[in-house]
């Protein structure tokens, strides 16, 4: 049977997460959970961008509640602040939903010294998620959805080098980052499952959709862009698979969910796999803990 958000149950009382909410996919998440009254929290960069979004939702959705937070994941220093200021408000976190993600731009080094795709697609939410865990694994239920991409395929870890200094390619360093999602969700799912935790580790991927994220495409792709919001997914269409990972009944740690048609470009959200190198469990324990070290974050080792 396909999965609708019409088979989710009302969320109220539940909090979710989703960081990049301001916009593309995280924003059309995002209304989606307001729309099954679950309070959100639009973790983003641009706060004047983030108060629209949130007047977005509340013009559809009046008694949503709605919180906009700072954070911009290309920075450990503003990723602990709202690690912080979040702990200092609530005390549950039901849903996490590492959506933020930027994708082939010009190179440069986060204030951090990383690629920036790496920093902000990854290594930030590898630091917000341990700093959130203490919340998370004590909230009934919770989930942590990642954000990864058909890019994988294509993607491995440079453990030698994978800020690029050798030279850039923002093809291979994108898929380095969506790769790194991918063995992050299947690690910290199986690092959970041995500390005792039922706290589910999943994730996710949009197909092809049309996003913010191809600004940095060349010109004759942006030229055409629009045309796959009709041909394959929009950006609401796209947020489903995220969805499904969050809300489904029947999901279990360790899955990964995308499109069902067009070889996954498209289409309703169903379980996928993914390549042999996402689910290599020795390099995913030596990205685990390069991960740790470059972030600063220690947790479930």
């Amino acid at each position: 049977m396909t999965w609708t958000l019409d088979q989710v149950p009302q969320q109220k009382g539940r909090l979710a997460v989703v960081t990049g909410a301001n916009i593309g996919l995280g924003f059309e998440t995002a209304m989606a959970l307001a729309a099954k009254n679950c309070d959100l929290v639009l973790a983003c960069r641009n706060m004047e961008k983030a108060e629209a979004a949130k007047a977005t939702i509340h013009a559809k959705y009046p008694k949503a509640k709605v919180t906009c937070m700072q954070l911009d994941l290309s920075s450990l220093k503003s990723v602990r602040a709202f690690a912080t200021a979040f702990a200092e408000k609530y005390s549950r976190l039901d849903l996490l939903i590492n959506n933020a993600g930027i994708m082939m731009p010009p190179y440069s080094l986060s204030e951090d010294g990383f690629e920036s795709q790496f920093a902000a697609n990854y290594i930030g939410h590898f630091a917000l998620t341990g700093q959130l865990l203490p919340l998370i694994v004590k909230t009934p239920g919770a989930r942590i959805v990642s954000l990864s991409s058909m890019a994988h395929r294509w993607g491995n870890i440079r453990f030698d080098d994978p800020n690029f200094k050798n030279g850039y390619n923002k093809r291979e360093a994108y898929g380095q980052s969506k790769i790194a999602c991918l063995m992050f969700a299947y690690e910290m799912n199986r690092r959970l499952q041995k500390a005792g935790y039922s706290t589910l580790s999943v994730a996710a991927h949009p197909g092809v959709a049309y996003t913010n994220l191809t600004q940095h495409m060349p010109k004759f792709v942006n030229l055409f862009a629009p045309l796959m919001g009709i041909v394959l997914n929009n950006a609401t269409d796209g947020a489903l698979p995220t969805l499904y990972a969050a809300l489904g009944d029947d999901i279990h740690g360790g899955d990964y969910c995308g499109p069902k048609d067009m070889q996954q470009m498209r289409g309703a959200p169903i379980k996928v796999g993914s390549n042999r190198a996402s689910r290599d469990e020795k390099a995913a324990a030596k990205l685990w803990a390069m991960s740790e070290v470059m972030s600063g974050v220690k947790f479930l080792s």
